[in-house]
């Protein structure tokens, strides 16, 4: 790629995409904080309404937790059927746009309209009718990042949530970067942003003072990635259909999970995240993987092969619900957990392709 050639990317991300569904198709619930998922003693929240937010309620939240910071909180029964259909409505109208669409999960993706298939010059309105376009369908609003790299779309889309977007131009990059803290940087995770903390690495600015080699060797080779995004570049691209070896998802939760069904419901998410996939590929896979890490932040896997691809959705999760029980008892409480499959297949080829559901 040229050195002066530059992309237009834009970052949708569906507002609060569960549970504005459910506001949406019961008018009861509009305007109340909403949590979906379940409300019972060892519950999980799944996601939670912008009301709820502002008591604190976040997902990966336990029920009885997100109870007390708001007593007057609704639950609901997630209903993953209905988030994939609307997911679908969504990825359509993405289509009328463009093919380079890199699905992140049901209510999140990356579009690369460089050379859009409306043959528009400005990325900001493509952004703009896609959201309206999107309210307009499916009465659910989005917001938008749009820049010249996916890294800065994606903290560009933070910005002016919900329903609206937020653009970082070439020349805006740099100084957008430096004020940010590294907690919010795509890619630096709590440990991580502790970490640099320790080093004395509290802003972008802070990141970009630091050389590559000091940077790799206090995070191997994720340092790299961490020099690059301090000077506002990143050079992956919008990738629609690309050759991997896996395909999975992962949560980490606000509170370390101890009880059997806690891990089991704090796990759904990311089991249909990846089954929504198979399912809109026809790629299956005959190896299931479960990631742990603990609250020390230990990190196990879990492992199963089958003989054949795992044919359906009951399959996958009666084969993780044994990976589960295969944990217990427990040594410590669990702050995260993933499932990925591994040796996929889509009937014809032997290596499967995937869109990423997860980084």
């Amino acid at each position: 790629m040229s050195e002066n050639f530059i992309r237009k990317i834009i970052h949708l991300d569906m507002d609060a995409f569960y549970a504005s569904v459910e506001q949406r198709d019961n008018p009861d619930l509009r305007g109340r904080p909403v949590a979906v998922g379940g409300a019972r003693e060892r519950g999980v929240v799944a996601a939670a309404s912008y009301e709820a937010r502002e008591y604190g309620v976040r997902s990966a939240m336990p029920s009885t937790t997100a109870l007390r910071k708001c007593p007057e909180l609704v639950f609901v029964s997630p209903r993953f059927d209905v988030y994939k259909d609307v997911s679908r409505q969504i990825r359509a109208i993405f289509a009328e746009y463009t093919p380079l669409i890199e699905p992140v999960s049901l209510d999140e993706a990356y579009l690369d309209v460089t050379h859009n298939l409306k043959e528009l010059a400005s990325a900001t309105q493509i952004a703009r009718e896609i959201r309206a376009k999107i309210l307009a369908e499916t009465q659910l609003t989005a917001s938008a990042g749009i820049s010249y790299n996916k890294f800065l779309a994606k903290l560009a889309s933070d910005y002016r949530k919900p329903n609206g977007q937020f653009v970082v131009r070439p020349e805006q990059g740099l100084a957008f970067v430096e004020g940010l803290a590294v907690g919010q940087f795509h890619g630096v995770g709590p440990v991580t942003a502790a970490k640099m903390n320790q080093l004395g690495i509290f802003t972008g600015a802070d990141l970009r003072e630091q050389t590559a080699e000091f940077l790799q060797q206090q995070f191997g080779k994720a340092g790299h990635y961490y020099f690059a995004i301090a000077r506002a570049q990143d050079h992956r691209p919008v990738v629609a259909d690309r050759l991997r070896k896996s395909v999975g998802s992962e949560t980490t939760f606000a509170q370390d999970l101890t009880l059997f069904p806690d891990l089991l419901d704090g796990l759904r998410p990311s089991l249909e995240e990846v089954w929504e996939y198979c399912q809109r590929t026809g790629i299956l896979g005959r190896t299931i993987t479960l990631k742990v890490k603990y609250a020390d932040f230990q990190q196990i896997t879990r492992s199963r092969s089958t003989v054949s691809s795992i044919p359906s959705q009951a399959a996958l999760e009666r084969l993780c619900k044994e990976l589960v029980e295969s944990l217990f008892p427990l040594p410590k409480g669990v702050r995260l957990l993933g499932v990925s499959l591994s040796n996929l297949s889509n009937g014809q080829h032997a290596a499967g392709r995937q869109l990423t559901l997860s980084f």
